[in-house]
């Protein structure tokens, strides 16, 4: 199997079990449960699921006030990008 494919694919699984989580965790909030360590959250957004958890924001309006959080996850997405962008750059030069 082609590795790119590989690797989208692991983002699509981790997304979608952070997203899962985020659910999980919006639940537990309205009902006074035992919450999702935010430390585990940012884990699965640094391995990768972090399209989910875009997604698990703007639909469950989840994480979305919380400026400490968000900068941490943006700075996880900046991680993602600037991995990415210096794949490309390293694959260009060949």
């Amino acid at each position: 199997m082609n590795p790119l494919l590989l690797i989208l694919l692991a983002y699509a699984v981790a997304s979608v079990i952070t997203f899962l989580a985020y659910a999980q965790d919006k639940r537990a909030a309205r009902r006074g449960r035992w919450r999702t360590p935010e430390a585990t959250l940012h884990l699965l957004e640094l391995l990768g699921g972090f399209p989910g958890a875009i997604l698990a924001q703007r639909l469950l309006h989840h994480k979305r006030g919380k400026v400490n959080y968000l900068i941490v996850f943006w700075l996880i997405v900046a991680v993602h990008i600037g991995g990415w962008a210096t794949w490309i750059w390293l694959r260009s030069r060949r």
